[in-house]
């Protein structure tokens, strides 16, 4: 049997690793080149969602002399949290994961970041708050994650410069930078298109928290649907996770963004700096509005932008 693993971007505290990633049989989605012509873009991205997974197979974290070793859950996931009380310095570490199965060994190199001191962490949606979707319309949304490549595909303008402003919010160390992460309710099938995309057009380096994995055309057609009650989760963790930090995050209000932040909001009144949320339509959503007015009255600082020029106005001029 032909085993493949994939390592996603890990995080860390003064406590605690966590090391996330996939076993899959034969082949990992990250294997299909992204830039080829419609035709054969389509037919990548369909395959990209009609892999086969390994439940309960054996991993292995290996790290500065420390090995911890787990089982993969049904779906081929695995995700290890385990305490490390050795001094480690903030920034990006390297590791390596080795799975076994049936005699067979296969290893892959994967990294995590133990953020910079400082006052901010920033949580950032993916479709429609950077990268254009049209997440609204399942039509428009399904022709464009087939037809268009990664070279084709586009972000909002100035919205990298906005990025890379947080990025550098860091006021304690001025050689760190604040930690991003990207959490969305695209698959982890999407997670090297993702990274391929933002290391493309010079985003901050982030961790992703995605959606679980499709491995069906049936349910490819739902990609990045359903219920978004997972990002609330998701986020919910990496506040509890870093409790020192105060966190930025930013969405947009073609979906549940807004209610999931307002919701973060009520649950740590003291974590949370700044909402941001782009508007997608040619005008505001009055729901939006309320929900944004109901934060303000939490002393939570909000932003409902048409163009991220008005967004890193709007940093520039409170967080700074």
């Amino acid at each position: 049997m032909k085993l493949a693993i994939k390592v996603y971007r890990g995080y860390a505290n003064e406590r605690e690793i966590v090391v996330l990633g996939h076993i899959f049989r034969k082949h990992a989605p990250d294997i299909y080149d992204l830039n080829k012509r419609w035709y054969k873009h389509a037919w990548a991205v369909i395959r990209m969602f009609t892999i086969k997974t390994l439940g309960n197979k054996k991993v292995t974290f290996k790290f500065k002399g420390k090995e911890v070793s787990t089982k993969t859950l049904e779906d081929g996931h695995f995700r290890m949290t385990f305490p490390y009380d050795k001094s480690l310095d903030s920034g990006w570490h390297k590791f390596e994961v080795e799975a076994v199965v049936d005699d067979e060994i296969v290893k892959s190199k994967g990294e995590f970041i133990k953020p910079f001191p400082g006052e901010y962490a920033v949580i950032s949606d993916i479709d429609d708050t950077f990268l254009i979707s049209h997440s609204g319309n399942f039509f428009k949304k399904m022709y464009v994650l087939l037809t268009k490549n990664i070279n084709k595909r586009h972000v909002f303008e100035e919205v990298v410069d906005h990025y890379r402003v947080l990025n550098q919010l860091n006021k304690n160390d001025e050689h760190g930078s604040n930690a991003f992460f990207y959490v969305s309710s695209s698959e982890w099938n999407l997670y090297n298109f993702i990274i391929q995309f933002t290391r493309m057009h010079d985003f901050p380096k982030a961790v992703l928290k995605l959606k679980d994995i499709k491995t069906g055309v049936a349910d490819f057609l739902f990609t990045g649907g359903g219920s978004h009650n997972h990002k609330f989760y998701k986020i919910k963790h990496l506040v509890e996770f870093y409790p020192e930090l105060r966190f930025i995050l930013l969405g947009d209000d073609s979906q549940k963004d807004a209610k999931i932040y307002e919701e973060i909001c009520k649950t740590f009144p003291e974590n949370i700096s700044t909402v941001y949320i782009r508007q997608t339509k040619s005008s505001k959503k009055s729901h939006i509005i309320k929900r944004l007015e109901n934060m303000e009255s939490m002393d939570v600082r909000t932003c409902y932008f048409a163009s991220s020029k008005e967004a890193q106005a709007h940093t520039k001029k409170y967080l700074v």
